[in-house]
């Protein structure tokens, strides 16, 4: 029986919307990611980008999680629950950790193309913990299959074909490089490594959607 046409804008709508923030938080990642690499040309630690950004994130989720679950009924903490907590942070600090480590060998386009591996990985593992049925003849199920596998592919491309320089760092010594220009070169990177450990950075954070799916439901706040 076909949807009403009202039914139908605002499930158009709604699809929309959620494309336009997935294509939002694409285009945020580039930027922290650029910008990340900019800093740490220049000279700052990585472990201190990582506790600034942290302590940023905590002084604004924190009060505003608080506020919004004020008035829910929330779970007791057990010893279980936060062992649950502790699991999740961990893998969350761990991908982060992998992952600029990787940009800082490498390059922000780089760690924009290994991106693609989260999809596919979480997929692969959503099917080992039973969170997605795979169904052969379904075409949804043929699509997601052929997506993570273009996707590992061109992830393993990226890291293994290291081609030629689109925009070589001046020569002159005495020129002084704009920090996109250092961005842009790839001064001091393994291209190989900083591939290595983006790859284990985004499974990592693979694995810790599939907890963080588990464990919401447990604990929705």
């Amino acid at each position: 029986m076909p949807l009403p046409t009202q039914l139908r804008r605002r499930y158009c709508l709604w699809e929309l919307l959620v494309f336009t923030a997935m294509v939002t938080v694409e285009c945020a990642n580039v930027g922290v990611t650029t910008i990340y690499k900019a800093a740490v040309t220049m000279g700052l630690n990585y472990h201190v980008y990582m506790a600034y950004s942290y302590a940023i994130a905590a002084a604004f989720l924190l009060p505003l999680a608080s506020l919004i679950h004020r008035n829910t009924p929330l779970p007791p903490l057990t010893v279980v629950l936060l062992g649950k907590f502790f699991i999740l942070g961990f893998l969350g600090f761990t991908g982060q950790y992998l992952m600029y480590l990787g940009i800082a060998y490498s390059s922000p386009t780089l760690g924009s193309a290994m991106s693609n591996l989260t999809p596919a990985c979480t997929f692969c593992l959503a099917i080992l913990f039973r969170l997605e049925k795979l169904k052969l003849r379904s075409l949804s199920s043929q699509a997601k299959i052929i997506g993570a596998s273009v996707s590992i592919a061109g992830a393993l491309v990226v890291v293994l074909y290291d081609g030629p320089m689109l925009i070589p760092a001046p020569d002159r010594d005495d020129l002084r490089i704009s920090i996109i220009d250092r961005v842009m070169s790839g001064a001091q990177y393994d291209w190989v490594l900083g591939g290595s450990l983006l790859a284990a950075g985004y499974i990592v954070a693979s694995v810790w959607y599939i907890f963080q799916t588990i464990f919401v439901k447990e604990y929705p706040a």
